[in-house]
């Protein structure tokens, strides 16, 4: 669980590489820490410490489930961020050889555009009889006149301010332009024909590269969408693998624990068998008896009332005869005394029955409430790991409680030296000082407690000392018990594996010859 929280970026405060036998103190800790932070997770399912302490398979299974789910959702998304990441650092710094190529392509049709657009073009020439130009500066003016016209940054409004130099060269030059005719126009067009053919010849070349490098510039991406879709189908269906092998040793995982169920409840009611066989033989010994009496009970009511009705009957059949005579009259008192005696006698029977029976009643209520207060193995094993737990976390309260003490008497002893120290400077301080010699004792004084502080410190330190080296100890001598009961398990578990070995070949003899 706190595998799945770390991979979903979620922070538990927790380190299990280097905990190989926690606490319950720190087990109790590590469950309220993963159960706080699920709400963060917005968690469907509500979880408990104690039901992860004593692993209730009901409740933790749900959160589990979801955990993975979410772990592998997690894991898919940052997948995909981390390796677009990659990819364009991977372009930042490094770029494949077609890539490099098509740059250096495009920077050059770019830069050949450029240069044919704006290049420089003769619109002026100067007269032959102008007059030599003798300074350098006019003649770069001239000569950039001849290029094109000047034009200001200003605004319409405000005409541009000209020097009667450029003036002057200016209109010489439109001069030159105003004289030209429209056979000196058709010169000029034949002669340049053949360049004009050259350029456009130039620029259908220039075009058709930018178009075939925009084309491949437009396919690249498509090509690279395409790697990128492979690349995901591909990694879906590894996914899709890795899934069904892990439902497939789910699955067989979930076989092996009902097996082990199975087996430990067989266990478990061999255990209680012989005892609960024998309850149970008493039980129905009880049962029966109990039912035996009732029947009696039945019987015995049927029969008492078969009776009554049959002396009803014959006391009416007497009255409907003839008057009694007198020897009748002398025996009826002596029969009705009978009929009393045998209902009393039959009606305490009847009592004694039923008394006998409600204690039979009573007996197997105390012996099923008997029955129902023995635990099952299953109980006994959750006490004995609650017992453990509390007593864990009782060791645990009672070392902090332990620290807080010797943290206490620590202060206390501080308190005491400093009250010490403070009372005996305010006492001395006046009298130290009144005279020279009174400074020298008060200087011989505090030198003395100063050196007992150091004597106190010094042997707090040893017993520091002391304390710690019997710590790394006893830390030591607890490494080697684990170490030994490692061992111990380890030969156990080899003695057991050789008695068997030795079992199967005792038995290979045996029935040898038996048969």
């Amino acid at each position: 669980m706190t595998w799945c929280i770390t991979t979903c970026n979620f922070d538990i405060d927790v380190d299990l590489l280097f905990q190989e036998n926690s606490t319950i103190g720190q087990k109790i800790a590590l469950t309220e820490k993963i159960v706080s932070v699920l709400p963060k997770m917005k968690c469907p399912h509500r979880l408990e410490p104690h039901q992860i302490q004593g692993l209730d398979f009901i409740h933790i299974f749900p959160v589990i489930q979801w955990l993975v789910k979410r772990a592998i959702e997690t894991r898919e998304e940052m997948g995909d961020y981390v390796r677009a990441y990659s990819i364009s650092q991977f372009q930042k710094t490094h770029s494949l050889p077609e890539d490099e190529e098509f740059l250096q392509r495009k920077d050059k049709a770019v830069r050949a555009v450029l240069d044919e657009v704006y290049r420089p073009q003769r619109k002026y020439r100067r007269q032959k009889d102008a007059g030599e130009l003798l300074d350098e500066e006019s003649q770069v003016h001239a000569t950039l006149l001849e290029y094109g016209r000047r034009y200001g940054f200003n605004k319409q409004s405000k005409p541009e301010k000209v020097d009667d130099a450029d003036a002057f060269m200016l209109g010489r030059c439109v001069c030159v332009q105003g004289k030209l005719t429209v056979s000196a126009v058709g010169q000029i067009v034949g002669m340049q024909s053949e360049e004009i053919k050259q350029m456009a010849s130039e620029y259908a070349e220039k075009h058709s590269e930018l178009t075939s490098e925009e084309r491949s510039e437009r396919f690249g991406p498509l090509q690279q969408h395409r790697r990128a879709v492979a690349s995901l189908n591909k990694q879906i269906q590894q996914k899709t693998e890795e899934l069904g092998e892990l439902q497939a040793k789910h699955a067989e995982l979930s076989v092996i624990c009902d097996e082990a169920k199975n087996k430990l409840m067989e266990v478990t009611g061999l255990h209680s068998h012989f005892y609960l066989k024998l309850v149970l033989e008493k039980l129905r010994a009880l049962v029966t008896t109990s039912e035996n009496l009732k029947q009696q009970e039945q019987e015995f009511r049927s029969h008492c009332r078969e009776e009554m009705l049959r002396l009803q009957q014959n006391i009416e059949d007497l009255k409907s005869t003839s008057g009694p005579d007198t020897e009748e009259l002398r025996v009826r008192p002596t029969r009705n005394a009978l009929i009393d005696k045998q209902y009393n006698t039959d009606k305490d029977k009847l009592q004694k029955i039923r008394l006998l029976m409600a204690r039979r009643n009573r007996e197997i209520a105390i012996l099923q409430r008997k029955i129902d207060d023995v635990p099952s193995r299953a109980e006994l094993t959750q006490y004995q790991k609650r017992f453990i737990e509390l007593y864990s976390q009782v060791s645990s309260t009672h070392k902090e409680t332990k620290q807080f003490f010797t943290l206490y008497n620590t202060l206390d002893d501080k308190k005491v030296y400093l009250e010490k120290e403070v009372s005996t400077q305010v006492s001395s301080l006046n009298v130290a000082m009144s005279s020279s010699a009174a400074k020298e004792q008060f200087l011989r004084q505090m030198e003395q407690i100063v050196e007992g502080i150091k004597q106190s410190r010094n042997k707090m330190e040893r017993k520091k000392q002391e304390n710690k080296m019997r710590r790394d100890q006893l830390n030591d001598e607890y490494l080697e018990l684990l170490d030994k009961q490692r061992l111990y398990f380890k030969t156990v578990k080899d003695f057991k594996e050789e008695c068997r070995r030795n079992e199967m070949l005792l038995s290979k003899p045996r029935a040898k010859g038996a048969s």
